[in-house]
């Protein structure tokens, strides 16, 4: 794709369309209420919101983009003058709410950019995106993956959100005399709090900012500005540190729960190499038998999940691997599963960057992509074979079953398949051009 046509979580000029995946300020760089140069797509869910994130922004250049449909974009190439029509299929990123993958089809050839992900099995929300990603391919080589590469290390072992969401629950009833607070970011985490007021039948207390998102998101009794009514209280991540559990608890017991995949420290007290200051260390964590009182630390029942992923700090602050980002296994199943020719990672500002090539780049190029190809026509083949299957009825009789094999697409916008790269990035965002 040649530079000047299309940008991806990048807003400086010179591009005829923008893309938005999700509304998290890593991906807004340079977004801004008077941000005006073209058309910007996003989903809907994404639209909703973003009136309370960039008040005064021009809505007329909000374009909906719906999950799992083929659009059509009308572009001008830079260098020939000729119009040129790229597709656009979106994917539900299962990160925070209203994000989306984005599939791009035309001249160029095949291109995925997921933004941020979780491709965790045990989600139907990626099932579901499986299949979308799976047809929206049909027989075709995927050119290039732009891949979160947030967590493609092997140290990265996460259990499922759900898993997650049921030890915090673990943590804070093992606490009933503590206020409990909660770390989070402006979006994202609504499916935590969700399960925690439905599974202790409590409401959460939000600052009124993101109660302004919960309305917005559909949440309207859970959620509430007011402290007299609950002692569970998710605050901006940027205001959760020791020190400020250390101020709650001279007022009355208080802990902390940190729920993210990224190892969670804090600024070390001056003079000391030790980053969580000297008076603090990890405890209450057994890690040969997985059991742990949440309460002393002491051993007790089984809990909920593998408890590797909870570690406690200073006696009060608890972190849990609840992450929106996928963990090492996850990257690797969902690249073996697409067989790129080629992949960029989209993160080079975290803490434990490694670019992906280094762990899957067997995984990809041209013989990668043909061996996708071939097991997937195998597949349809060996369904093919059986024309028509008899079911036997419940009053004796038969019926036929026919037509197995998926539906061809009856659009074909590829040409010929050129290799495609990163031209510029900063941060998330890309512009695509060819080489």
């Amino acid at each position: 794709m040649e530079s000047g046509m299309i940008s991806v979580d990048k807003w400086s000029s010179g591009s005829q369309v923008y893309f938005l995946t999700h509304l998290h300020a890593d991906h807004t760089v340079g977004l801004s209420s008077r941000w005006s140069r073209a058309p910007l797509f996003c989903s809907r869910v994404t639209a909703k919101l973003f009136p309370s994130k960039f008040p005064g922004f021009d809505l007329s250049l909000l374009r909906v983009v719906e999950i799992g449909r083929w659009h059509s974009l009308s572009l001008v190439s830079p260098t020939s003058g000729s119009a040129t029509t790229v597709s656009v299929m979106a994917i539900d990123a299962n990160h925070c709410p209203g994000s989306l993958m984005y599939l791009f089809r035309g001249e160029f050839g095949c291109m995925l950019y997921t933004g941020d992900f979780r491709w965790e099995k045990s989600s139907n929300t990626v099932e579901v995106g499986r299949t979308i990603l799976l047809d929206g391919l049909k027989n075709e080589k995927l050119d290039i993956l732009y891949l979160d590469n947030t967590y493609c290390n092997p140290r990265y072992s996460f259990p499922s959100r759900e898993v997650a969401a049921r030890q915090i629950v673990d943590i804070i009833t093992a606490h009933p005399k503590h206020d409990i607070i909660i770390g989070i970011d402006s979006l994202g985490k609504e499916d935590l709090l969700l399960h925690i007021s439905r599974t202790l039948n409590i409401k959460i207390w939000v600052w009124p900012e993101r109660l302004q998102i919960m309305h917005l998101l559909g949440f309207h009794d859970i959620f509430t500005t007011k402290t007299s009514l609950t002692r569970v209280r998710a605050v901006p991540r940027y205001s959760f540190s020791i020190e400020t559990l250390e101020g709650l608890n001279t007022l009355c017991p208080t802990i902390g729960i940190m729920p993210s995949g990224l190892p969670w420290a804090v600024k070390a007290v001056k003079g000391n190499g030790n980053v969580f200051g000297s008076s603090c260390s990890t405890s209450g964590l057994n890690k040969s038998n997985g059991n742990m009182d949440f309460a002393n630390g002491s051993k007790t029942h089984e809990p909920n999940g593998d408890l590797r992923s909870v570690e406690r700090y200073c006696g009060y602050i608890y972190t849990v691997a609840y992450s929106d980002h996928s963990c090492f296994a996850e990257i690797h199943e969902f690249i073996e599963l697409l067989r790129p020719i080629s992949m960029k990672g989209i993160v080079s500002s975290s803490p434990s960057y490694i670019d992906p090539h280094y762990f899957f780049g067997h995984l990809c190029g041209t013989k990668q992509a043909f061996w996708r190809l071939h097991q997937k026509l195998d597949n349809e083949e060996r369904l093919e074979k059986v024309d028509t299957i008899e079911i036997k009825s419940t009053i004796g009789g038969t019926s036929s079953v026919a037509g197995r094999k998926r539906k061809r697409d009856q659009y074909d916008f590829l040409g010929r398949v050129s290799r495609v790269s990163l031209l510029r990035r900063l941060g998330h965002g890309v512009r695509i051009a060819d080489i």
